[in-house]
């Protein structure tokens, strides 16, 4: 190769290298001072609505207990209520719950029906007095016949919205957990569903099954409890 047509190349090739190297330079700052891209945030699709729990029993009444594993439904109820708690809040709801511990609401040391029927009416009062929309009452299931199973949710009979919602939160807890049995909703008298609120109390599962009571103890069941129930509530609010 000629010199005079070695240097011309040489003298391109540099010019060349120059131009990359400008235009690397560029990216790089470009890719320094973009901001980063922002996480997506959750659709806040219960934000307005305020919802009580309530953990069924607690203290000195411990509900059903689980057949297989001796545990109580008191000590059930509360992780789940708030599990339901966590995903609620996620969907922008305010939640309140009748107890974060293993309480009773209700004065005295012995196990009477007047006791009883006093820690409902708290539970109750608690939800009314605090500006709740909607009252859910969180409970395990038990029977003789170990084969049942499966969700269930109750309203109060004679209540309209709470025949609504119970319907509502029923086929969620179907969709969500895929039970074997698929219940209905049925009404019933309930005494912490006798207020004001549209209300409706939900029966997780049977402890009395060997298969439920495992996935009833279970916290990633919790969640999916946590999710059929946000779910229910969306489609209740969006069925007016």
């Amino acid at each position: 190769m000629k010199p005079e047509l070695q240097h011309f190349v040489i003298k391109r090739l540099s010019r060349l290298r120059m131009y990359i190297l400008i235009v690397l330079g560029c990216a790089a700052i470009t890719l320094i001072t973009q901001p980063a891209a922002q996480p997506v945030e959750s659709v806040l699709t219960l934000s307005g609505l305020t919802v009580a729990i309530d953990p069924g029993h607690g203290g000195y009444d411990g509900g059903a207990r689980a057949h297989d594993s001796g545990v109580w439904e008191k000590d059930l109820t509360l992780p789940i209520a708030l599990a339901v708690e966590t995903e609620l809040q996620s969907r922008g709801a305010k939640v309140m719950l009748t107890r974060r511990e293993d309480i009773c609401l209700s004065e005295g040391d012995t196990a009477t029906k007047a006791r009883k029927r006093a820690d409902l009416k708290a539970r109750r009062d608690m939800a009314e007095n605090g500006g709740a929309d909607v009252l859910l009452s969180i409970h395990l299931n038990e029977y003789r016949d170990r084969a049942q199973s499966g969700p269930q949710v109750f309203y109060q009979k004679g209540g309209t919205d709470g025949q609504r919602l119970a319907g509502h939160l029923q086929q969620s807890m179907i969709a969500v957990l895929k039970p074997e049995k698929q219940r209905r909703a049925m009404a019933g008298d309930y005494f912490v569903l006798r207020g004001k609120l549209p209300s409706a109390l939900v029966e997780c599962g049977f402890l009395s099954n060997a298969r439920e009571e495992k996935l009833l103890r279970d916290p990633a069941y919790h969640r999916l409890i946590a999710q059929a129930v946000a779910d229910g509530l969306e489609a209740w609010v969006s069925d007016p």
